[in-house]
């Protein structure tokens, strides 16, 4: 599991177009519906905070984990100055570790996905039950197959702005399940003898024609319901229910990203964290 690195610095703005209100307002109803109207909430892969601060905002003590420090940097920087105490922690959520339990833990942006194994996956689930209250709740999204075999496939997406650039090419392997990522970034190479030069010259900001690209390589797997709720169940985990993204009605076929729910099941040998 990769962490971004130079995709971190520009993340925000290559996904603006992502709903995070519509996304918090459906997380939000969900952990009502299942019983969490406060307390502390942990969010898996929370990248630069964009839900964490939103959810905190809703009333819920918030910790954020994620395994890149660069996505957690900026995660801080927007925390910098409010009243929020949102507790950060440069975690791989394969090992993740807290000082004790919380009411619910979030998972979004197909962060799951990012779980390559079964072995790891199931892991992820343990440390979850294992840090969650008595009944609590795990919430947590993922991309489907279809999503990746029949949407995105072998697709290029590219987009193109003043402030960067960027090629996303998708290869999609379907024995293995795994949709491969390779991303070029080309952004503005403003710290550049280049770049400085020229706004010296010109005595004032120009718009940038100089770039530096860099690139990443992502994985994502696609799993199964099936998978998932036998990894769940063999985690001490209790199933709940699947949902097609932002409804509470079944996934189809063509559905291409779900949310799934699952409780913290009392267990009689199982050690609890006070």
């Amino acid at each position: 599991m990769q962490p971004y690195t130079g995709f971190a610095s520009v993340y925000d703005m290559f996904m603006d177009n992502v709903p995070y209100d519509e996304w918090t307002d459906y997380v939000v109803r969900l952990l009502k519906k299942y019983g969490v109207e406060k307390g502390i909430v942990l969010e898996l892969g929370c990248g630069t905070g964009s839900m964490t601060e939103r959810l905190s905002a809703r009333g819920y003590d918030m910790i954020g984990i994620d395994s890149s420090e660069e996505m957690l940097s900026l995660a801080k920087d927007k925390s910098s100055g409010k009243e929020n105490d949102i507790l950060y922690l440069c975690q791989d959520m394969r090992e993740f570790e807290l000082y004790g339990t919380v009411a619910a833990v979030v998972s979004v942006c197909d962060s799951m996905n990012y779980i390559l194994t079964e072995e790891d996956l199931l892991e992820v689930f343990r440390l979850v039950n294992n840090y969650l209250d008595p009944r609590g709740v795990f919430i947590f999204d993922l991309d489907t197959q279809y999503a990746y075999e029949e949407v995105l496939g072998d697709a290029t997406i590219a987009e193109n702005r003043e402030e960067g650039s960027f090629i996303w090419e998708n290869t999609y392997y379907k024995e293995e399940r795994i949709n491969e990522i390779n991303l070029a970034l080309f952004l503005p190479a403003e710290d550049s003898d280049y770049f400085s030069r020229q706004k010296k010259a010109s005595g004032k900001p120009r718009k940038p024609n100089h770039f530096i690209k860099q690139e990443e390589t992502h994985y994502r797997r696609a799993y199964s319901i099936d998978t998932i709720r036998r990894l769940l169940e063999e985690a001490g985990m209790e199933w709940v229910a699947v949902y097609a993204t932002l409804t509470e009605e079944e996934p189809q076929e063509d559905t291409e990203r779900v949310y799934i729910i699952a409780r913290e099941k009392w267990q009689k040998n199982k050690r609890y964290l006070s």
